[in-house]
C-alpha cells in the first residue's frame, strides 16, 4: 500500500534544460532496481521545470531511496545541471487510485 512520497522540484539552469531531461530519463533504470519504491515519475512542467514524484510504502522505503544511487548521483550532478538547489518535499499520499 502507497502511504508516502517525495515531490521534488528541479528548475535548469539556462541551456541545460535537455541534458537534465536525459539524466531524469537514465534514472528509471536505476530506481528500477530499488524494491521499495513503487513508482516512480519524472516529469516536465514548464520549459526549464521539471520534478520528480516518487512513492512508498513506508518512510523506511522513502528512506532508502533518499539514501540511494539516484539522490547521490542528482546531487552530484545539481550544481551543473541546476539553477537552484532541489526542493525536496517529503508527503504522505491519502488516497491512490492505480489500474
Amino acid at each position: 500500500m502507497v502511504n508516502c512520497g517525495l515531490l521534488v522540484k528541479l528548475n535548469a539552469k539556462p541551456g541545460k534544460e535537455d541534458e537534465l531531461a536525459a539524466f531524469l530519463r537514465g534514472g528509471l533504470a536505476i530506481v528500477s532496481g530499488e524494491p521499495a519504491t513503487i513508482s516512480w515519475y519524472a516529469i516536465q512542467m514548464a520549459p526549464s521545470a521539471f520534478g520528480i514524484f516518487d512513492t512508498f510504502s513506508d518512510d523506511a522505503g522513502r528512506q532508502a531511496h533518499l539514501a540511494g544511487q539516484l539522490a547521490a548521483a542528482l546531487m552530484a550532478k545539481a550544481p551543473d545541471l541546476l539553477a537552484e538547489p532541489p526542493s525536496i518535499e517529503r508527503i504522505d499520499v491519502l488516497a491512490v487510485k492505480q489500474s
